[in-house]
């Protein structure tokens, strides 16, 4: 058995020209350069109105910081009630129901052994004793008289 090791081929109609790419980059090399250049640019010029929207943003990001463990903290409690219910309400379930997989297969082998068994074996014997006694006397339909 062969396995093929090439990696997949990808369309030709998928595939982004490198031209793009380059062209791409460029320009974001050249907007990150000139946002440095108007932020320096803008603190020389106007340095209040600078460390005001510094202020701002440290204000921002520290609120930003609080609703973040705010959710960290409800996605940890979310967590334990997934674990819990896990533990406690979905793992009896499975087990109960392999117990009753267990019981249906333990009444399937009863019923196969006990039932479907012999009633194949009788229904087998009967039929050859009805093919044994066509063979000895006839087909009894055709053996009546017109």
């Amino acid at each position: 058995m062969e396995t093929n090791t090439t990696a997949p081929q990808i369309p030709e109609s998928q595939v982004v020209p490198s031209r793009f790419v380059i062209v791409g980059v460029i320009v974001l090399l050249a907007v990150a350069m000139l946002s440095v250049v108007l932020v320096l640019w803008l603190a020389v010029t106007y340095p209040e109105q600078i460390e005001a929207m510094r202020d701002v943003f440290v204000i921002a990001l520290a609120l930003e910081s609080c609703v973040f463990g705010i959710v960290l903290m409800l996605m940890l409690v979310m967590l334990i009630r997934l674990v819990n219910t896990v533990e406690f309400e979905i793992r009896p379930v499975i087990e109960q129901t392999n117990q009753t997989i267990g019981t249906v297969q333990g009444t399937t082998r009863f019923v196969s052994k006990n039932v479907v068994e012999p009633v194949v074996r009788t229904t087998s014997i009967i039929a050859g004793v009805r093919q044994g006694l066509k063979s000895l006397f006839g087909d009894p339909k055709k053996n009546l008289p017109d």
